[in-house]
């Protein structure tokens, strides 16, 4: 490591400087801005018309899977997690209960699990390309049935998706009338 000097800059205070940073304080800081910046994901029902979620995290890498909710004390109202890829998932470590909806891979919802209680392995579903997390009574205040199909973006997509829907039933209220 290079000889830092001190240096006088002429107003009594005396500063050295700063030693370049390591591959590992870049490592940490890439990882840091990664953690503030995840992406957090919208969840609607088409079928029912209703959001189930408005800030889920994706976890779709080995350690985000692997880790998923332990460590957690509980889930806001509007949170979860999304599992992708995965046909099951488990509780194990998990302190709270979850409404568990398996999704194949267009978002069609094929197979419903509510409170799913901790410490418990899920059922796996060969046929399931991801599994959402959701806090309890979700499946139930949605109404959301195995065949409903989801929408998944990013909150300014979701924005413009409903935008577009909207401005095609004026449309076709237009026409009709």
């Amino acid at each position: 490591m290079p000889r830092e000097e001190k240096q006088n800059d002429g107003s009594g205070l005396i500063t050295m400087p700063r030693p370049e940073p390591t591959l590992v304080h870049r490592a940490q800081r890439k990882r840091k801005e990664a953690d503030l910046e995840k992406q957090k994901y919208c969840v609607y029902n088409q079928t029912r018309e209703c959001f189930l979620s408005l800030s889920i995290t994706r976890a779709d890498t080995s350690f985000a899977r692997l880790k998923g909710l332990i460590g957690r004390l509980r889930l806001k109202y509007d949170e979860g997690l999304w599992m992708v890829p995965s046909s099951g998932v488990h509780t194990i470590g998990v302190l709270f209960p979850l409404d568990l909806i398996y999704l194949d891979e267009d978002y069609r919802v094929i197979h419903l699990i509510e409170f799913f209680r901790t410490f418990r392995i899920a059922p796996l579903r060969t046929n399931a390309a991801s599994v959402l997390q959701l806090p309890i009574h979700t499946i139930y205040s949605s109404q959301t049935q195995p065949g409903d199909q989801f929408l998944i973006c990013p909150p300014e997509e979701m924005e413009s998706r409903l935008n577009q829907e909207v401005a095609y039933r004026n449309e076709r209220k237009e026409r009709a009338g």
